[in-house]
């Protein structure tokens, strides 16, 4: 017969390995728990109060539920605070996210934090607006030269070649803004060489009121002024108000950039001649996409292209220009 100090000594290592058995169990199903566990994408718009930026959201979002990734939406509140989107950059990285979505407000600001992000492992897909850099895999936008073109092919065709124009500028260090302000200008003087500028180097910042107010000084200014362009929502609503508290409304000939309810409205009744419009929706719902691919080790193309297109009162009630004026119809 067994010892008492025997059959402790087996009891205790019967208890020991099977310590060390649970201890492998709970292990395993830690890591299995940790794989399973959802994708984080961050996705970083230029600001969060726009209905561009909302579409942006609800294509993200939708692209989240189709891959079955967490998505993280968190922006700066303005379009101009370069240091708060840094900060929400540097946050996301600290986080240890699984991918960045990008749409960089300056061109050259957002540089080092993307630089950061991609030396911890973080990939970055740049979106909107492009960015002075090669550190990320892929730039989901509009060709934003080429919809400047549109806008200035429409206000010359509906001025006839000739008159006197305003450029209303958005903020320095938008590459987006800056590419279609000089798709427009390029344009304006090679192709409708007798319309003359009376402003092209105003920049109205980032707010409706900041450009109401640029617009409304430019009136003080100048008696007669025949057609005007924006290039973008902010700026082209602001503008809108202006015209409209002036009594010129549909009287200057306007040609304006993305879309809003209102701008809708402005388009139809003839306050605004055209609209050059974005797919917003498409493009945070390609960013996501294109991120998640990347991360399983998918290739993806380098730049995706999505689209621009002009809006007016004739085309405006078909079905995909609907789609178009309407972005986050598009996520039912």
């Amino acid at each position: 017969m067994r010892s008492d100090g025997q059959r402790l000594f087996w009891l205790g290592s019967i208890l020991f390995f099977c310590s060390l058995i649970l201890f492998g169990l709970a292990a395993c199903s830690g890591r299995t728990a940790q794989k399973s566990q959802a994708l984080q994408i961050a996705v970083i718009p230029k600001g969060m109060t726009h209905e561009f930026w909302k579409a942006i959201h609800a294509g993200a979002m939708k692209a989240g539920g189709e891959t079955g990734v967490e998505v993280i939406w968190k922006g700066p509140h303005k379009e101009d605070d370069r240091e708060a989107q840094i900060a929400v950059v540097e946050d996301m990285v600290a986080r240890r996210v699984d991918g960045i979505v990008l749409a960089p407000l300056d061109d050259q600001a957002l540089v080092r934090p993307v630089g950061e992000a991609r030396a911890e492992g973080i990939p970055v897909v740049i979106i909107d607006s492009p960015l002075r850099s090669n550190d990320y895999v892929s730039y989901v936008a509009t060709d934003n030269y080429k919809a400047g073109v549109l806008a200035a092919r429409r206000l010359g065709s509906l001025l006839a070649g000739e008159g006197k124009i305003f450029l209303i500028r958005c903020h320095e260090g938008s590459a987006s803004t800056t590419l279609r302000e000089q798709g427009f200008v390029e344009t304006i003087q090679k192709n409708f060489p007798a319309i003359e500028f009376l402003a092209k180097d105003l920049y109205a910042g980032v707010t409706t009121e900041s450009a109401y107010q640029t617009l409304d000084n430019l009136l003080s200014r100048f008696s007669e002024v025949d057609g005007l362009f924006c290039p973008n929502e902010s700026t082209t609503f602001g503008a809108l108000r202006a015209l409209e508290d002036r009594g010129l409304a549909g009287r200057v000939k306007f040609v304006g950039f993305d879309s809003s309810p209102k701008l809708v409205d402005g388009l139809r009744q003839g306050h605004i001649h055209g609209l050059v419009l974005q797919n917003p929706f498409l493009m945070g719902y390609l960013g996501v996409k294109t991120i998640v691919s990347h991360i399983q080790g998918k290739p993806v193309p380098r730049q995706i292209d999505t689209g621009e297109t002009l809006v007016g009162r004739e085309n405006m009630d078909l079905p995909e220009i609907q789609a178009l004026l309407f972005p986050s119809r598009q996520a039912h």
